[in-house]
Parts: structure tokens; C-alpha cells; sequence
């Protein structure tokens, strides 16, 4: 056939005639489905098909009339030219010849897939899909297209979408002359995930450009809820490296609000498909199972490194899938290079934003862009109020979608009450390099227009607007080629919101990971709580425990499983770098803050030096406890294949509970030495030095914690505002018992390391560690590159003066 190519005859090479889209899946289609990435089977209406429509209704001379003069930052004017162009293809009649062939080429599908199948029929410009410039969303899409009748009216449709105002202006920004795009269809069989689910994957996190990482979101219903953020998905992600060897990877899930499904219509009615409501018990339940999870990691793995061996060069890649309702099974619907953070060139310098003031919080919702922004709120419920947005304006509305991008390019941030972070909000605002914040649920109610407010979506996975225009300021390091220097330069890390970001700064590891910053911002419920529950009286407690726990029958799975995705994200982020995670250090009095922790706590006149550390890994008050954070390893290292990751023990006072504390692990499951397990403490009571050859025996490296050790030597308590002005790290006494514990570890031939404040406060600390000939020095990230600056120095002073 002249006009009709199916997927079995298309080849990546076939864009000029095909289209990004259709080029994508024939490409899948033949190369990946033997390897076991799923495809539903179609066909292409090449993009001769659309120039020979132009030919036959005389309308090309026409249509290039109707966009000469374009004034593209007219909304007027846009609006006005791109409806006379698509009418003008509307008004087309598509020449028999074409028909034909398209009847054809349906009835073969229908031999496949059973009488009147139901397609999808989809836009595939001929610049798609492409390195630099993905056209996403720029066309339009048809679905649950049934029957011959259906197939004309949606053909012309999607013909016509190529002058959609946004295309139109797309083009325009991109450099692309209107008349050098084609528009080839996709027609393919339509996956019934409106009975199960569907969503977006990518094998890159999106936010950040870690390259590691499988990132997918997913909703109930057909995709297009997903892509247009109209819902607030379930997020996933699986760790590449790991994965590859065979492990179940996934690090973290993150459960959407997925407020609505997208379903076929039934009967006569104009729309094919049309939104249901979600009930509150699946909004409940993630979309996808574990397996299922793993599926699709298996086919991003798969899809990313055929794209890369084609294109001689890493090719991080955006992809659709759907699992249909009927089958089980999961489906791949289309692959394209990820045109964002894969062009970015990581390593020439970093970039931080920082807010030097705070205010009052006004709305919160996912992060997308990791940058800051100020400016007077525009609050637009209606496509049709566009036309009132000025640029620098931040502009809040329930969603966005394709048609919203001529205004969305001109505004400093931008709001969305639904969405996740694969929506049209979040990649348009990711391509155009501003903040978004989305899924900010009532942020169209809560904000008003002319409203001063500052979007700041530095912090993590949590986007805020602020109140006010607030100061901030960006931090540039250039890296090039920065020498790394003998002393290995770690991080202090407690956040996996910021461990992906983190892990582009020049680094050895994680020389402290703070499993108690996990607990208390992730999982926020005492662990006690959830070994006895029946021991928590108080019915609102119980209620925020159960709230907490919905989905997890056993109560204690929901500990383990939030802090070994905690842990797990941050493993991943350095991976295969040392991370060394501390057992939870919370005192007394901040257990007891933590739900349910009342119970279980005892009051203390001095928490800071009371029941802490590793008396509490060995007395019966805790050990259940701290038995669900040893699962939570044991899942890292074992399930995930994180071993990198090793375990600190806090606060240990005497040799007898370094016995101890190395006998629970070993009950626990987790043996020294095992699978390359190594096992450290903290080195923050004089004891530790005091006792160093005997505390040797038992660990594999010190990481001296200068604040405790401060505070125990000078006899100071660091919480203390009258004694502030005592408590020093560069007291003499302090610096003398360092250098001790150095001198042992040498001596043991065990680690030593410090993960305390004090090199990261005072860079002469950090020159005497290096004098002393400390092993690593773990550092608060934001001081990390100034730092090893100046171990550089004192290294290279050290060398000549030998």
C-alpha cells in the first residue's frame, strides 16, 4: 500500500514519512517484543498521506496565506489564524485512493484483534519525539475509536491538530517552519486499561536527571488522566543497577490521590470516553502491584538501552504504558528520548537555589524544576480568561493542558491543584526551566489574583508557596575537572527527598545517613506502637495510627517498609559509593513526640545523656524496635541489593554494649562480615577512646561525632543557651582526644572517619583532621565543595613539605 505502513514494516529510520511516534513503535515492535516488551499491534497513515490530502482539497496555498504575518504573542490573533487553518482540513475530504487503503489496513487489525477493534488514534508529526524537542501533547489524540465512521472523523481531526494553537506556537519557539512538518497517524489497538490502569514511565528521574533510576506514575483508567494531570498519580521507582542483577529494586512508592478514571463510553453519546469518580477504597490501593512494578522496570531497561545502542550514546527515555483490564497483561504504547534533564550537561557546574526568609506556607504540592520563583498570583479557572495573563505573572489553575502553553511560557511559575510529576504541567514547566508546583490540592480556592507569593521547589519532593516576594539566592560551583583529594569527602544526609540532587555534588558517599530524620518525616509513628498497638489507649491515636497504616495489614510492615525506602533511596542516589546508615539516635523525649511514643518512653530530667544509642538496642524496653529497623536493612541489602549500605551504632558507652548490640544484629539476621556487612560507631564518648583497642574488636571503622564528644569532654550540654559560648569543638582538649581516636584506629587498622558539625563550621578543623591523617571527613552538603577546596590545599602544602 502507498500510504499505509504497519508496525512490523517500520523501523526508527522511517521519522521522515512515519512520525516520531509511529517510527517508536514500529521500532518496538519488532526489536523489543521478541525480548518481551509487550506492543499492541497498528498501523501508520504515513505523512504522504496528509500531504496528498492538502494536494487533492486545494488548501496548501491557502493554509500558508492563512499563517503568513503570524503575530505568535497575539492570543488573538493566534487563536483566529489556527481555527481557519484546521477548518480549512476539516472541510478537506480524504481523497478515495487514501480511504481505501485505510479501510484495508483496519480490516487487517480486525483479523487480529476481532471485528470493529477498538483503536487509538494518535498524532505523530514528522519533528517528534526527537533528542531535543519532544512536540508532546501538541497534537491531538483520539481514543476508543470504533467502526469506519469513527476513523474518518477522528483521521481529519487528528490531520488538523497539526494547527492547533499551541502547535502552532510550539513550532515557532522550537525554530520549525510550519510547512516543513508533516503529520503521519498512528492507528493501534486500544489496551483496555480503562478496566485497570495506565500512566507514564521514565528511565530518568525527571526532577534531578539521576540516571538510575526507572520513575513511573500511574493512575486507574486510560492515560490521558496522567499525561494531563487532571489526576494526582501513584508514583514508583526501581533502581537500574540492582535491578539489572536481579534484585526487586523498588526504592520508593508513593501513593496518589488518583482522583478520577478515565472510561470508554457506552451507547451514543459524542465523547468515546468520559471520568468516573474514584471511590475512597481504591484511591486507597496503589494501581500497580509489586510484579506489576517490575514489569515495567523490565521493559523501561529494556526500551532505554535499544534506543541507546541505536543512537551510540545514553538515551534516557519517555514512555507510556497500560495494563489491560481483560488480559493482565502490561503494555508499552509508546517510547520517545526524554528532551529535558538528559540535555542538560551534569558536571560542568551546580546549581543551588536557597530562600534566605521564611513566611507563612500557603500551599503545598509536588516539586517540579528544583528552582525558585516570585511574582503576583493570576488564578485562571477557564482556557478562555488566557488571554489576561501577563507575562511574570505566576499562573494557578485546577490543571493544564497542550492548549494552555502560549501563556504558560511567559510565567514565572506556575500552580496546579491536580497532577503529578509526569503531567503536562510538570514537563512544560521542566522544558521551559521554571518551578511548578502540582497536585497542590485548593490552590485555585486558597490563592488569589494579584497575591504577592514566592513558588520555591528547592527542598526536596515538597513544592511550597510561600507568602510574599521573599529574598533567595543561587548558588553556581563550577566542577570542572575539580581534583578529588586523598581524604575521602563524604555527606551528611537524613533527607531521600534531596538524595538524588545531593548525589551530583563531587563526593566518596554518605557518611552519615540520619535514620531518625526517615522515621520522623516519613513513617512519624513510634515503632513500639506498632509491635503493641494494643498498649495505645487513647482513641485519637489510634485513629492517626490507622489513618497512617490503611493498606498495611500487619502494622509493623508499614515501619519496615517506609524506612527501607527511605534508606533504600539514599543507597540507591550514592550507589555503589559507601552509604553508612546510623540506627536511630532519637532521646527520650523525642521518641516520645513521635505517635503513639508516650507510651512507651520513660520521662528523663537529662534525655541527652539518658537512654539513647545502643542502651536501647539491647534493653527489652526497645529491642522489638529496633528489631523492624534491622528488617528495614536487611530488605535494603538483601531485596534491593543495596550493600553498599552499612549500619552506625550511636552512643555506645561500654565494650560490654558493643557485645550486645553485636548480638542482636547477629539475631536479627544481620552478621558483621556477612555479604560484605560492615558494622561502625560512633566515636562521641571519651570512653570510645579511652577503651579504642577493645571497642576495636568489634567494629570496622570510628566516625567521630564531634558534638557529643564536645559535650562529654568539656562537660557541656549542647542544648544549653547560657553555655553556648563554652561548647567549642576547637577546644584543645577536644581536638587532643581526635587526635587519639585517629591514632587508634590506625593502630586497630579499622576506619576513621568524623560525621560531626565541626569540619563542616570551621575549616582549621578540618586542616588539623587532614594533619592528623583522619581516613574521611562526612560533611554537610552545602560546604562540601569549599571544603575539599581546602583539604586540596593542606594536602598539597603536606606533600611539599616532604
Amino acid at each position: 500500500m502507498k500510504y499505509i505502513k504497519f508496525f512490523n514494516e517500520i523501523r526508527l529510520t522511517d521519522l521522515p514519512s512515519v512520525g516520531g511516534k509511529n517510527a517508536s513503535l514500529g521500532e518496538a515492535y519488532q526489536e523489543l517484543v521478541p525480548a518481551g516488551v509487550k506492543v499492541p499491534n497498528g498501523f501508520a497513515i504515513t505523512a504522504d498521506a496528509y500531504w496528498h490530502i492538502l494536494e487533492a482539497a486545494g488548501i496548501l496555498a491557502k493554509l500558508k496565506e492563512t499563517l503568513t504575518g503570524l503575530d505568535r504573542d497575539n492570543m488573538d490573533d493566534l487563536a483566529r489564524r489556527g481555527k481557519k487553518a484546521r477548518d480549512l482540513i476539516l472541510g478537506a475530504v480524504i481523497p478515495e485512493d487514501l480511504w481505501s487503503e485505510i479501510v484495508l489496513a483496519y480490516e487487517k487489525l480486525a483479523k487480529e484483534y476481532g471485528e470493529n477493534p477498538d483503536v487509538a488514534v494518535r498524532s505523530s508529526a514528522t519533528a517528534e519525539d526527537l533528542p531535543t524537542a519532544s512536540f508532546a501533547g501538541q497534537q491531538d489524540t483520539y481514543l476508543n475509536i470504533r467502526g469506519l465512521q469513527q476513523l474518518r472523523e477522528a483521521c481529519l481531526k487528528c490531520f488538523a491538530s497539526l494547527f492547533t494553537d499551541r502547535a502552532i506556537s510550539y513550532r515557532v519557539d522550537k525554530g520549525f517552519t510550519h510547512f516543513d512538518v508533516g503529520l503521519s497517524i498512528c492507528v493501534m489497538k486500544m489496551v483496555r486499561s480503562d478496566k485497570a490502569s495506565s500512566g507514564v514511565m521514565f528511565s530518568i528521574d525527571t526532577e534531578t536527571g539521576f540516571r538510575d533510576v526507572v520513575f513511573i506514575t500511574g493512575a486507574y483508567g486510560l492515560g490521558e488522566n496522567v499525561v494531563q494531570g487532571n489526576v494526582d498519580p501513584d508514583e514508583f521507582y526501581v533502581f537500574k543497577e540492582t535491578f539489572k542483577q536481579g534484585k526487586k529494586a523498588i526504592i520508593r512508592k508513593n501513593l496518589g490521590q488518583k482522583q478520577f478514571r478515565m472510561v470508554y463510553s457506552e451507547g451514543v453519546t459524542k465523547d468515546t470516553v468520559h471520568n468516573e469518580r474514584v471511590s475512597g477504597e481504591d484511591a486507597r490501593k496503589f494501581c500497580l502491584t509489586n510484579e506489576e512494578i517490575l514489569v515495567l522496570a523490565d521493559y523501561a531497561v529494556k526500551v532505554e538501552d535499544h534506543y541507546s545502542k541505536h543512537a551510540g550514546e545514553h538515551r534516557p527515555m519517555d514512555m507510556e504504558w497500560a495494563k489491560d483490564g481483560v488480559s493482565g497483561e502490561i503494555f508499552l504504547v509508546q517510547a520517545r528520548p526524554e528532551t529535558v534533564e538528559s540535555q542538560k550537561k551534569k558536571g560542568d557546574y551546580l546549581e543551588a537555589f536557597t530562600l534566605d526568609e521564611k513566611s507563612k506556607v500557603l500551599v503545598r504540592g509536588k516539586s517540579v524544576g528544583q528552582r525558585i520563583a516570585a511574582g503576583k498570583v493570576h488564578v485562571i479557572r477557564d482556557l478562555a480568561q488566557i488571554r489576561d495573563f501577563k507575562p511574570g505573572e505566576v499562573l494557578v489553575a485546577e490543571t493544564t493542558t497542550p492548549d494552555w502553553e502560549p501563556v504558560m511560557k511567559t510565567a514565572a511559575a506556575i500552580i496546579t491543584n491536580r497532577g503529578g510529576r509526569t503531567c503536562h504541567a510538570a514537563i512544560v514547566s521542566r522544558e521551559l526551566g521554571i518551578p511548578a508546583v502540582v497536585g497542590a490540592e485548593g490552590a485555585t480556592d486558597h490563592l488569589e489574583s494579584g497575591q504577592e507569593v514566592t513558588v520555591s521547589c528547592a527542598q526536596g519532593d515538597t513544592g511550597m508557596v510561600l507568602e510574599g516576594i521573599l529574598k533567595f539566592h543561587v548558588d553556581r560551583t563550577k566542577l570542572d575537572n575539580l581534583e578529588r583529594p586523598k581524604t575521602k569527602i563524604m555527606m551528611n544526609l537524613g533527607d531521600p527527598d534531596q538524595a538524588f540532587g545531593h548525589s551530583f555534588i563531587p563526593n566518596d558517599g554518605v557518611g552519615l545517613a540520619r535514620m531518625e530524620f526517615i522515621v520522623n518525616g516519613f513513617i512519624k509513628i513510634h515503632p513500639m506502637a506498632l509491635v503493641h498497638p494494643e498498649k495505645v489507649t487513647d482513641q485519637k491515636v489510634i485513629a492517626q495510627i490507622d489513618s497512617l497504616t490503611l493498606g498495611y495489614p500487619d502494622k509493623k510492615e508499614y515501619f519496615v517498609e517506609k524506612l527501607a525506602f527511605g534508606i533504600g533511596t539514599i543507597g540507591a542516589a550514592f550507589y555503589p559509593k559507601p552509604v553508612t546508615v546510623r540506627m536511630s539516635d532519637f532521646k527520650s523525649n523525642e521518641y516520645a513526640s513521635l505517635i503513639g511514643g508516650t507510651y512507651f518512653e520513660p520521662h528523663e530530667e537529662n534525655p541527652m545523656l539518658g537512654f539513647r544509642g545502643a542502651s536501647r538496642y539491647v534493653s527489652p524496653r526497645y529491642r522489638e524496635g529496633f528489631a523492624l529497623e534491622c528488617q528495614a536493612i536487611k530488605r535494603v541489602r538483601n531485596e534491593m541489593g543495596l550493600t553498599n549500605v552499612r549500619i552506625m551504632i550511636p552512643f555506645c558507652r561500654t565494650v560490654k554494649e558493643a557485645e550486645g548490640v553485636i548480638e542482636v544484629l547477629r539475631e536479627n539476621g544481620l552478621v558483621r562480615g556477612e555479604n560484605g556487612l560492615e558494622v561502625y560507631v560512633m566515636c562521641e564518648i571519651p570512653n570510645n577512646i579511652i577503651q579504642i583497642d577493645a571497642f576495636a574488636k568489634h567494629f570496622d571503622g570510628f566516625s567521630i561525632g564531634s558534638n557529643d564528644l564536645t559535650q562529654l569532654t568539656l562537660g557541656v550540654d549542647r542544648d544549653s543557651e547560657i553555655l553556648a559560648e563554652s561548647f567549642d569543638e576547637r577546644d584543645p582538649g577536644v581536638l587532643e582526644l581526635i587526635r587519639l581516636a585517629v591514632e587508634g584506629t590506625k593502630r586497630n587498622k579499622v576506619h576513621s572517619g568524623i560525621c560531626g558539625q565541626a569540619p563542616s563550621d570551621y575549616p582549621e578543623v578540618a586542616e588539623a583532621l587532614v594533619r592528623m591523617g583522619i581516613e574521611s571527613m562526612s560533611l554537610n552538603p552545602d560546604t562540601v565543595i569549599k571544603t575539599t577546596l581546602k583539604i586540596l590545599e593542606v594536602e598539597k602544602s603536606m606533600r611539599e613539605k616532604k
